[in-house]
């Protein structure tokens, strides 16, 4: 139920490298660090189009052939684009993403420490910090997915926040993870302006309605997340 097979096609060569022995699908997401610096080492590798008016910065960055980062687009690094992936005009991208063969990161839309699977889609007004997009996972204008819960003070002795847990069935786990985003399988879609709060795993083709705020926790795939909400109309005076 929520090992990185039950979420996600693997064959991608790349998915393979970050996902290896990973029990849990959540524990990818602090292998990414590490995978970029196998892939792209210290070096910065431009094989695709930075358009004049990008900004490019001195971390370490791999650029696939056919990539393009659109004017006003700021990759920050580390970061690792695939083929045919596209950043568009005022992206930002933080350190540690990886964007794997025709990804896509939108106008005003910002990614940290997160995995983007070939075709995976945030195109406009994004927010996608410490999560997963599957294969062809398209968000809704104004999705965002949190990553840090609202009640997540820092220790005054150890500094540290507490770590994310997930209830799923009769069993609590704990991921581990100071901050986590949302999970969403291959082929999910969010309607425009939902709010996936920290913790969100979401199984294969489930659909998210639009201003859905959904709670941490799993979703099972192939549901549809409904938000069910009256209007009412008046005369006007």
């Amino acid at each position: 139920m929520i090992k990185p097979a039950d979420f996600f096609d693997l064959s991608n060569e790349v998915a393979q490298l970050l996902f290896r022995d990973c029990a849990y699908v959540w524990q990818a997401l602090a292998q990414i660090d590490r995978c970029i610096s196998e892939l792209v080492g210290k070096n910065q590798i431009i094989l695709g189009t930075i358009m004049p008016g990008a900004h490019i910065g001195d971390k370490p960055i791999f650029v696939d052939k056919g990539a393009v980062v659109e004017p006003g687009a700021f990759i920050q690094g580390p970061a690792y684009i695939g083929a045919k992936a596209i950043v568009r005009h005022g992206a930002y991208i933080r350190g540690n993403v990886i964007m794997l063969p025709e990804s896509l990161l939108g106008h005003a839309s910002e990614a940290k420490n997160s995995l983007f699977l070939p075709k995976a889609l945030a195109p406009h007004f994004n927010y996608i910090g410490d999560s997963i997009l599957g294969q062809r996972v398209n968000l809704g204008a104004g999705t965002k997915l949190s990553n840090l819960a609202i009640n997540s003070e820092k220790d005054p002795i150890t500094r540290k926040r507490p770590t994310i847990r997930i209830r799923i069935g009769n069993t609590d786990y704990d991921t581990g993870l100071e901050k986590l985003g949302g999970i969403l399988g291959d082929d999910v879609q969010t309607g425009c302006n939902a709010v996936l709060n920290p913790g969100c795993l979401v199984g294969q083709s489930t659909l998210i309605y639009a201003d859905v705020s959904l709670r941490k926790g799993y979703y099972p795939p192939r549901v549809i997340i409904k938000l069910r909400q009256q209007i009412e109309q008046v005369e006007k005076t």
